[in-house]
């Protein structure tokens, strides 16, 4: 599409939709340029540190890369595009729609239609969540350096926040599958500085309306210390942390077990404490898998992942999936239906396995045999002479 009397009419009409606050997209598709694997351009308004932008999505065969501009720089770049490849252009605006084409022949057309919607979108940068925990009037995410007192999120706080709310999301679904009225106290083992453990306890109690015990377990005491601080402050009674081990702690009237990060073995301790309590809900995201890992260095089965596992990263990805596989059977042997997904929290934080054991109205019954059977083959295929949850639980 050459430069036409057409296109100066569409760019002229973009910079009254802009100025008459009724602009809502553009949209450049039938790429014929020379910019490899370039597919479409889509155009919106942003609000950035006060000031009105276009954001521009260039889409391309095998991704997306988005550029913010100042608007006389974005309406350039539309005009240059839609004169150099692009073979129509589309102005939604809140009055009306402009379609201009160019047709086989060479004719550049531009045409007007109704407008496809009558909604001007948001000019947030980042679009607002529906979160469940929300950043206002929330005592404890101030204590914890996630907001100031007015309840904003603090900038080097962000991934943080949307961890918090991310790790909500998940367990709410998970919650909303067990019978209403069953999570009367909960454990988080390993519990930290408390930023899950207090986000968790606020959601049952503001939000589902729950009159849930919460327990934090932590062995650092200057952490269990400082969270009974902040539980206190933010005036939720029935949130305490204790100082102990995974070990150690008695949970057998816990209906959802947590453990987060729990490293090597303890994660097992803490499947271990759930299955014994005989618990509604456990959820793990492990951490290292070492015992598994040196079971298969000592014994050096060959077998048809040799190949794979003489790779030292391999090996240890190899540890990490017989383990937590070999944790979901025992889940199941003992009437636990199981999940296992990855956690991502963020574009920027490290992606975390969750296994999830559920219980179910099924006990395990007639495939007990067959999970013990499992059980057996997949450690003599790995050359594994025990597992730890095995063990804890004399399988």
């Amino acid at each position: 599409m050459v430069f036409s009397e057409q296109i100066e009419q569409f760019t002229s009409a973009l910079n009254l939709s802009l100025s008459s606050k009724n602009f809502v997209k553009v949209s450049l598709g039938n790429y014929k340029g020379n910019e490899e694997a370039l597919k479409q351009i889509l155009v919106r308004p942003v609000l950035i540190k006060r000031e009105s932008k276009l954001a521009f999505t260039f889409r391309y065969k095998t991704r997306d890369v988005v550029k913010n501009l100042n608007l006389n720089e974005g309406i350039n770049l539309i005009s240059e595009y839609l004169t150099t490849g692009f073979k129509i252009g589309t102005l939604f605006t809140t009055e009306r729609d402009l379609i201009l084409e160019e047709l086989n022949n060479g004719k550049i057309v531009l045409r007007e239609t109704k407008p496809s919607t009558k909604e001007v979108p948001t000019e947030n940068h980042d679009k607002e969540k529906s979160r469940l925990i929300k950043p206002e009037s929330k005592p404890y995410l101030t204590e914890l350096k996630i907001t100031d007192i007015d309840g904003k999120v603090f900038k080097n706080a962000q991934d943080k926040f949307r961890q918090i709310n991310h790790y909500v999301e998940t367990l709410s679904s998970l919650i909303k599958e067990l019978p209403e009225g069953t999570i009367k106290k909960v454990a988080d083992m390993g519990s930290g500085k408390g930023y899950l453990t207090f986000a968790l306890y606020d959601y049952l109690h503001s939000v589902l309306k729950l009159n849930s015990e919460v327990v934090g377990v932590e062995y650092r005491q200057d952490m269990v210390d400082l969270c009974n601080s902040v539980a206190k402050k933010s005036a939720f009674d029935q949130l305490n942390f204790v100082q102990g081990t995974i070990e150690d702690y008695n949970a057998e009237d816990v209906n959802l077990l947590i453990a987060l990060h729990a490293c090597d073995t303890a994660t097992d301790d803490a499947i271990y404490k759930g299955i014994k309590a005989n618990a509604e809900l456990i959820v793990v995201a492990p951490c290292c898998h070492k015992q598994i890992r040196r079971e298969i260095e000592q014994n050096k089965v060959k077998n048809d992942v040799s190949f794979l596992t003489k790779y030292g990263i391999f090996l240890e990805r190899q540890a990490e999936m017989v383990t937590d596989g070999i944790r979901a059977l025992i889940l199941e042997y003992f009437g636990y239906k199981t999940k296992v997904f990855e956690f991502i929290s963020d574009a920027h934080t490290p992606k975390n396995v969750l296994v999830v054991g559920i219980k179910s109205k099924d006990k395990g019954g007639k495939n007990k045999e067959e999970i013990i059977e499992k059980i057996r083959a997949s450690k003599a295929y790995f050359g594994i002479g025990y597992h730890h949850l095995e063990r804890l639980l004399q399988l």
